[in-house]
């Protein structure tokens, strides 16, 4: 579900960037009133948690791969404006040091899972609960709202990739950006999440609820102690197991380099060119490409990208902790 750079086209990311602008002002204040200094740190948790179940690519329908994130989660953990600055975070950090999804594209998938999903989740979630109070039921909330969440923000990401043919074409008369239109978008991003990676969103999601309110209640209940040394202790566990999630072979779909996409094939059909925009487009290389580091084979270079990552995540939050919160 990242979109990478030249995809979308610099006037619709400068749309969905701009959309952002109100969610991460409102985020910002939200936090301050609602996340006390003490509390702040869980927000660090959340965003390493979801940098780290990304990670976790897992295989897919059509030969393709997709991951979990966690937004709808943390959002009924922590709430929704949380949750969009905690995986917003995330979002910055893969892109910038591992170049998973595009400088240019992250209010794109901000947009996506930074909003869409964790806001979406939390009120579906609200909307169960309200009607079914019992704790089996608290379950079944956490699991359809995840599930539709991360459904949800596919369709979003496909229609916005699937707009890009109709909107922007060269003097050709070929698609300058993505070059393939709804009809192929939607199918081929949500049919594969319909019928696993919600699943694996809405497994992930119930499973680890269940583990926070036997280890931690207070995340989940107002006046209970928030203990976060378990929660520290499933992160280096989760860390460590990061290297499984290179067993899945393939690409997700629409995540391809510019040089790769002349030679896919949609629909039985090769495009057998690389679009103009996506050519001559924006250029980012990270220092840490695909959680990589030179030197190292794949599976410790994974485990130490993990770990940059989620330190650097972590100690961001807590560095906004020692700002101004409530005490």
């Amino acid at each position: 579900m990242h979109i990478p750079d030249n995809y979308l086209s610099p006037s619709t990311c400068a749309v969905l960037g701009a959309t952002m602008l109100p969610v991460w002002r409102r985020a910002s204040v939200k936090v301050k009133e609602e996340i006390t200094r003490k509390k702040m740190p869980l927000l660090g948790i959340g965003a390493a948690f979801s940098f780290l179940i990304m990670m976790f690519n897992v295989p897919l329908p059509g030969g393709t791969t997709g991951h979990a994130v966690g937004a709808a989660l943390i959002a009924i953990l922590m709430g929704p404006y949380a949750a969009s600055m905690s995986i917003t975070v995330a979002l910055l950090i893969q892109a910038m040091f591992f170049g998973d999804g595009g400088i240019l594209a992250l209010g794109a998938n901000c947009f996506n899972m930074a909003f869409i999903m964790p806001f979406s989740g939390y009120y579906i979630y609200k909307f169960i609960r309200s009607r079914v109070r019992t704790e089996k039921g608290a379950l079944a909330a956490v699991f359809i709202s995840a599930y539709m969440a991360i459904n949800i923000g596919a369709l979003f990401a496909a229609v916005e990739l699937g707009i890009q043919p109709l909107l922007f074409m060269d003097a050709a008369g070929r698609p300058m950006y993505f070059p393939y239109s709804m009809t192929a978008t939607v199918p081929y991003i949500l049919i594969p999440h319909l019928l696993v990676a919600g699943f694996v969103e809405a497994i992930i999601s119930g499973g680890v609820y269940s583990f926070i309110l036997k280890v931690s209640p207070g995340l989940i209940y107002e006046g209970r102690t928030v203990k976060t040394n378990p929660i520290y202790a499933s992160l280096y566990l989760l860390l460590l197991l990061t290297p499984l999630g290179l067993l899945a072979s393939g690409k997700a779909w629409a995540e391809w380099g510019a040089e790769e996409i002349s030679k896919v094939a949609v629909n039985g059909r090769v495009l057998g060119y690389v679009p103009q925009g996506m050519k001559e487009g924006f250029s980012f290389k990270a220092l840490m490409s695909g959680y990589s580091i030179g030197g190292f084979s794949q599976a410790v270079g994974y485990i130490f990208a993990a770990a940059a990552g989620c330190a650097t995540l972590i100690i961001l939050f807590k560095l906004l902790q020692m700002r101004k919160f409530k005490p």
